[in-house]
């Protein structure tokens, strides 16, 4: 009898990232692979951009094999991050770009002096 069913959303943490997919472990014996063409519809150039190692994530299962304990996962059309990450927001200081405009035509001149 399976632990896991098709279609089921449960929890999981990443273990491990390669260029084919993302491993994750459900619990004490059950493990899965999200493949990297089960993580997007749109085309997956870099698979860390998705999920970091130790993060828990939801995963959709697609199928099962009790024998081995491994289980084909995805996270396509999923919200599978449990904690959002929170937007940062630059706070701009009280001198802004005032430095920058200060210093950039002293070390343009420095450069350029180097170079000569």
């Amino acid at each position: 009898m399976s632990k896991y069913f098709k279609n089921e959303v449960v929890e999981g943490c990443v273990t491990g990232i390669e260029k084919y997919g993302i491993f994750v472990t459900l619990d004490e014996y059950y493990s899965g692979l999200i493949h990297i063409s089960e993580i997007s519809d749109n085309f997956v150039r870099d698979i860390n951009k998705f999920v970091n190692i130790g993060e828990t994530i939801k995963v959709k299962v697609l199928d099962t094999d009790d024998e081995t304990f491994h289980v084909k996962l995805s996270i396509k059309n999923l919200d599978y991050r449990l904690n959002k990450k929170r937007e940062t927001y630059i706070q701009e200081t009280e001198h802004g770009f005032n430095t920058l405009k200060k210093e950039l035509p002293i070390w343009i001149e420095d450069k350029k002096s180097k170079k000569n």
